[in-house]
């Protein structure tokens, strides 16, 4: 079964905000996951699926991935951004942040995230 992590206002751009708020978003953090766990992204503009296949390495649908006519695409996260130079790199999503991915691909604010655990416990 999914848990949903509670939605977040989007965060401020500044240095000193980001370091404020980054200890209290809802996130799903890389050094969390095991091979097989799956990642559903709910952003401002799509939804996004990334199963783990490895170190850093996710099997990616959905979004910019689908349109594209990519889905499944092997690739990394880079981490999360407030939406500038900024960039989070010990996290896969976060409520408020933008995911960039190894493409430079960048998605729209995330909203929700659901954390499938390939063990079957969350």
């Amino acid at each position: 079964m999914a848990r949903g992590l509670p939605l977040q206002p989007e965060v401020g751009h500044s240095l000193l905000s980001a370091v404020e708020q980054a200890g209290s978003l809802a996130m799903v953090r890389k050094g969390d996951l095991s091979i097989g766990d799956t990642v559903m992204i709910r952003t401002a503009n799509s939804v996004y699926v990334l199963r783990v296949t490895g170190h850093n390495l996710f099997a990616v649908s959905g979004g910019w991935f689908d349109r594209k006519g990519l889905s499944p695409m092997m690739i990394s996260v880079r981490g999360c951004t407030w939406g500038g130079s900024i960039i989070k790199v010990d996290v896969v999503a976060a409520c408020g942040l933008r995911i960039e991915f190894g493409n430079r691909v960048t998605t729209s604010p995330v909203r929700t995230i659901a954390l499938l655990r390939a063990s079957g416990t969350n």
